[in-house]
């Protein structure tokens, strides 16, 4: 297990569950997972969403993972030198009962590691809740910090490793490791959301077991990640579910007009159309 320590200057590597960080949904009773097994324990026996997501947040099964966002949390970037990091894992975040469900891969290290919510305070994060805003998903164009006003209206975002990795890239191990705490917060809300979007070819592969072990019905073989990919999978009560594929708005893919505000507002508001109204 690994013991977390902080710098000379007193900086401590997370947030203390339940010390008031806004949108923490932990408390210092919420269990720890500590290995793939307990995972897997701790996710199926979350009593609802809201639990899970705690557990989620407290996690520290992958030693590789807990020292690099760690060890993040403590050196900080030099443009939030004088801000406190989140450290911990990245909950879901959103509607709790969205009719459109977005799968990222992971946080990224100075973006969700910091701010403690997952797409929140990068560049990616910009683009994203930019588009959200234009096509009625999202409340605000921006999502800059946890407590900022920002919300989801229908839609839920989550990641399929729930730590920052090193060169955003979790091995498979990692992966797998996360995997049931994505696979119970999916069966969570089969039951309204009517759209998955799958930012990126990692988050679209990485959202295929998760969405089996919910007991979602699949194609076979799985189709390929494409922009604007749509296929149909069916929920677990035997709804029919459109899935999309969306090129993830990473600095990489934006910068290089890979991806452009039309072409993501034109996958979120298809996701829109086929999510339905907000359920009240």
């Amino acid at each position: 297990m690994t013991t977390p320590q902080p710098d000379p200057a007193g900086r401590a590597p997370f947030v203390p569950p339940g010390t008031g960080w806004p949108g923490d949904p932990a408390t210092a009773a919420t269990p720890v997972a500590h290995g793939p097994e307990e995972v897997a324990e701790l996710a199926g026996r979350a009593g609802d969403l809201a639990e899970l997501c705690a557990r989620q947040s407290v996690c520290r099964a992958c030693s590789r993972l807990v020292e690099w966002r760690e060890k993040v949390a403590v050196e900080r970037r030099r443009a939030f030198a004088t801000e406190e990091y989140w450290g911990r894992p990245v909950p879901g975040w959103g509607d709790d009962r969205p009719r459109v469900l977005i799968v990222g891969l992971a946080p990224a290290a100075h973006g969700g590691n910091r701010t403690g919510r997952i797409f929140t305070g990068d560049r990616s994060g910009d683009w994203l809740f930019a588009s959200l805003h234009r096509v009625g998903l999202a409340v605000q164009p921006t999502s800059v910090r946890a407590g900022d006003g920002q919300r989801l209206v229908g839609a839920r975002v989550a990641a399929t490793v729930r730590c920052a990795p090193p060169d955003n890239k979790p091995t498979p191990a990692e992966r797998t490791t996360c995997l049931p705490w994505l696979a119970r917060e999916v069966a969570e809300v089969a039951p309204v959301v009517r759209c998955v979007v799958a930012l990126g070819g990692y988050a679209w592969q990485g959202a295929w077991p998760a969405l089996r072990q919910a007991g979602y019905g699949l194609p076979r073989p799985r189709p390929p990640f494409g922009h604007g990919t749509e296929i149909e999978i069916t929920s677990p009560v035997g709804e029919r579910v459109a899935m999309l594929g969306c090129y993830h708005p990473s600095q990489q893919n934006t910068f290089t007009g890979r991806v452009t505000e039309s072409m993501l507002d034109a996958v979120f508001a298809r996701a829109r159309e086929l999510g339905g109204p907000p359920v009240t």
